[in-house]
């Protein structure tokens, strides 16, 4: 038997929808971070993705509301739920037994059942692959000064890092704010007389009203509970501009997690974020040296959308019984996340400093403070 005919006899052979064979040896296929193709961890060989003919498209907000969810196109896939952080998300074939990604339990396998999700319309690809996230995530620990000694040992496991393709929608928006506030020119006055004579500033305020326009591109919300939204914003920006139709083949290799946040409800997610921006506007068009904004009306046109999947790698850590999570743009390289600390490290290095500075002041006054 040829070593190709071993390791596709050896190679698992449950496909599913989002799984590919192997042209030369039968093995299952897994993307290629950074390529555009499907390569066989058994013999090498890549199958190209076909370029799509379709193209990523801004779709109709208010059109999509209108509509009934069933028009949506939706696919089927297995998915499982995390019976402790609530996290939805498909599994590898080629597992038996596995962790969550997002807090690090133990998740039943059997517990997995087809399950119909929304598909869809584009994506990022992976271009980081598993060695060049897990060096970043080791680079960004090592600079977490007083982290428990067990993170370090964590960081060095191979399977620390799950590559997942998390939910966002994006939004565009052409908005018109009209505005009442007050601009404040500061001024001094001197007060008091004698030793209590002082300058003190004071402020003159001034009605304004106005209207700002402002158009707003890919406004990203985060489409999941799983992650610590702070969290997820911190890997911003991402290039949506290199976003390609969808395409099961992307997927094959990595999981992806099911939309829980709806349209609609991300929308009022997404005029937050609009918000704080038009609010800057305001303030910057008031001018002065204060600005009160006493009350802002905005309207939204020419809303549109879209549905994504972004690539993360993630890694959950539990420590003394809380989970901290860690996660890498699988794009950019960016790595956020949260940390432990070893207080035993903090009061060791206390104790450091309080000793180094008492044999400083033991050696000025023994050698240098007697005149």
């Amino acid at each position: 038997m040829s070593d190709l005919e071993t390791a596709a006899e050896s190679a698992p052979q449950n496909l599913s929808p989002t799984q590919f064979p192997c042209e030369e040896c039968g093995a299952v296929l897994t993307f290629a971070p950074g390529m555009d193709v499907l390569k066989c961890q058994y013999c090498g060989h890549e199958n190209p993705i076909p370029e799509s003919g379709e193209t990523v498209e801004e779709l109709d907000y208010h059109a999509a509301l209108r509509q009934d969810a069933s028009n949506d196109e939706t696919v089927t896939e297995k998915t499982i739920k995390c019976g402790t952080c609530a996290a939805e998300f498909t599994l590898d074939a080629k597992v038996t037994s596995d962790e969550c990604p997002f807090c690090g339990s133990t998740v039943v396998l059997d517990s997995a059942a087809p399950s119909t999700v929304l598909k869809p319309k584009s994506l990022l690809p992976f271009k980081l692959d598993h060695r060049q996230a897990r060096d970043a995530f080791k680079k960004w620990l090592s600079s977490r000064w007083f982290a428990p000694g067990g993170l370090d040992k964590y960081a060095r496991d191979d399977g620390a890092l799950s590559g997942m393709y998390t939910p966002y929608w994006t939004y565009d928006s052409d908005t018109t704010s009209h505005y009442r506030g007050l601009r404040g020119i500061n001024y001094t006055v001197t007060v008091g007389s004698g030793k209590n004579r002082r300058t003190v500033t004071k402020t003159r305020w001034t009605p304004v009203s106005g209207t700002v326009r402002r158009f707003f591109d890919d406004v990203l919300v985060l489409a999941s509970n799983s992650l610590p939204r702070n969290l997820a914003e911190r890997l911003e920006p991402w290039d949506l501009e290199n976003l390609v139709p969808y395409d099961d083949s992307y997927l094959s290799g990595f999981r992806s997690e099911k939309y829980q946040i709806g349209l609609e409800d991300a929308f009022d997610y997404a005029k937050q974020i609009m918000e704080r921006g038009i609010r800057s506007d305001v303030r910057r068009q008031i001018g002065g040296d204060k600005q009160r904004i006493l009350s802002l009306s905005i309207r939204h046109d020419a809303i549109t959308y879209k549905h994504v999947l972004l690539p993360v790698w993630l890694a959950a850590y539990k420590f003394r019984d809380k989970t901290y999570r860690f996660t890498v743009n699988a794009r950019t390289g960016e790595v956020q996340g949260e940390r432990p600390w070893s207080w035993l490290k903090i009061a060791a290095a206390v104790l450091g400093v309080v000793v180094v500075a008492g044999g400083l002041y033991y050696a000025y006054v023994t050698f240098g403070g007697g005149g």
